[in-house]
Formats: structure tokens, sequence, C-alpha cells
């Protein structure tokens, strides 16, 4: 069975990317890294940083099997302001994968906790997308004194719970497996990691982008990372981030499904009911990859968000 056809439309937005990936992994070019305290790759394992900019830090991390690239733009908006710390997890995008993925969101998470307190950042902000967002949630509320404020795009902190909010992780459990063993199993498949990638962003040359982002990325590395995302509820423990939060949704791309932007809407509200200072926003047009396709309205938003909250460390 397609899994993505049983999705809500949201829950297809945030995972469409890793139903056909290839176990082939093109070497990343080369970058820029600039050294900081003690800061080397054996620290992190599961991720690589690139560093650009100056003034307050801002980790960017990406989603399901895309490199720290996909914030370029982002990055080149940003970098006058503030220090951008580009995050690109292993098995992403042409990063090559661990020989394990055993634990991969979980070590990830820790890591970059490591990291935060390593390089001596001082509350810095998250911005995340769609995996990138629910990592930055686990992180927040994990420790709640390393990180600053908190930009969610398109993503949510309980993406087994999108059709039954009542759902708990040992009912989804089953089907996370499931999904593991057969995105583990893909093989490569452009012509479906294409057809996905329309859903997600509109422009023709990001369409590819993404595509062969997701052509690029080991299996092995995108089912876990999709399963430890399904088995793991951060609704509760959102209760414990007490800096403010922006939250940044998609919904037209599945308008056709029956979605609306006020039941969409509804979904994001229902599970981010227990994060004590936050709002969210819904895009109008906008795709899953929102920094592409409403570039204006992210920019906006984020924008305003940062210079109310960043800067004054609140």
């Amino acid at each position: 069975m397609n899994l993505t056809a049983r999705l809500r439309p949201i829950f297809a937005a945030l995972l469409l990317a890793a139903s056909a990936t290839s176990a082939t992994v093109a070497a990343p070019a080369p970058t820029a890294r600039l050294t900081f305290t003690a800061d080397t790759p054996a620290a992190h394992p599961n991720f690589t940083v690139r560093v650009v900019g100056k003034g307050w830090p801002v980790l960017l991390i990406p989603g399901l099997t895309c490199p720290g690239a996909v914030w370029d733009e982002t990055v080149a908006h940003y970098q006058k302001q503030y220090q951008c710390h580009i995050i690109s997890l292993t098995g992403f995008g042409g990063v090559p994968a661990q020989a394990s993925t055993d634990n991969m969101l979980l070590n990830v998470r820790d890591q970059l906790l490591a990291y935060i307190k390593t390089q001596k950042l001082t509350k810095p902000v998250v911005i995340g997308h769609s995996l990138g967002g629910f990592m930055a949630l686990w992180m927040s509320s994990t420790q709640p004194e390393v990180v600053g404020p908190l930009v969610i795009v398109d993503s949510l902190p309980f993406i087994g719970a999108i059709q039954n909010p009542a759902a708990t992780v040992e009912q989804v459990r089953p089907m996370a497996e499931n999904m593991r063993r057969q995105v583990a199993a893909g093989q490569p498949n452009a012509a479906q990691q294409r057809q996905m990638a329309v859903t997600m962003v509109t422009d023709t040359a990001r369409i590819s982008q993404v595509t062969r982002w997701g052509v690029q990325s080991a299996p092995a590395a995108v089912a876990q990372a999709m399963y430890d995302m399904y088995t793991t509820d951060l609704r509760a423990d959102l209760a414990r981030i007490q800096q403010p939060v922006l939250v940044l949704g998609s919904w037209a791309a599945y308008q056709s499904m029956g979605a609306t932007k006020e039941s969409t809407k509804a979904i994001f509200t229902r599970q981010y009911a227990q994060l004590p200072r936050h709002q969210v926003e819904m895009s109008e047009a906008g795709r899953h990859f929102l920094m592409y396709d409403d570039t204006q309205w992210f920019f906006q938003l984020s924008d305003a968000f940062l210079k109310q909250n960043a800067v004054a460390g609140k």
C-alpha cells in the first residue's frame, strides 16, 4: 500500500520526501568552516556544521532528506545580522550516512545540545523545517535553559496523532515499524521522488533540487528518522518550553483533498496547546517548503519575531 495515500494532508507534507530514496550517497561539496572552541566532527558524528555570518547565534536545521543547503537563501538573508550555524544531518541529501542508525534522532538531539554548550552559544535561536522543527522542539523541551527562541516551519510535535488526536506512541508503533521496513528496503526511484516533490514546492528548479536530495539520501537513515518521529510524542513536553515560539504552517497544496486553512490550523492549534508562549500562522499559498514557496511571508514573520525576541535574548 502507498503509505502517503493513508495520510491526512499535513501528515503527507511532513513525510512525502521519504518514500523513494537511494542507497547511493554522493560526497558533499567542500564548504568553508569556521573553527570554534574544541569543535571537531568526532564530537558530533551525526551532523556537520557550516558557520556563516556574525551576530546572535542561529541554528538552522533542515527537514527529512535535505542537507543544510536548503537554508542557503535564509542564510543570505540573515548572515549580516546573525551568526548562522547550518546543520546537515548524516544520511540526508548527499551527506555520508553513519554505519548505524540506532537512536538516530536522539543522538542528534543530544549532540546538538552539546554543540551549543561546547561553542558557548548563548540562547541561540533555532530555526527548523519539518524534521528540523521537530528537533528544535525536542531540544528545547529537553533543556529549556540552553535554547533560545524557536521558528518552527511546517512541523508538529507528534505526527502520529494527526489522524487521531488521542493516538499514543504504543498505538502508532506497529505502523511505524512497518513503515521503517518498507522505506529502508526502498529502491531508487527518481520519478516517484519528483512526483512527490511537486506536492511540496511549486518552482520547477526547486522541485528538481528536492528530488536530487531525496535520491541522494540513504534509505536506512530516512527510515529511522521517520520511525523516531512517529514514536516520539512531544505534546506534553511542550509545557517545559518557556521561550517564545513562532509556528509557520502550510495547507494550500492539499486543498483538493479537502483541507482548508481553518481545518489545518486546528491541527496545529491542538498539537501546540501545551506550549506556553507561541503563535501559529498559516501561509495562504505556500506548500511544505515555505521558505521557498512563500518567501516574502516567511521572512516578514520571521524578521519581526527575531527582532522582538532574539536580540533581546528573551
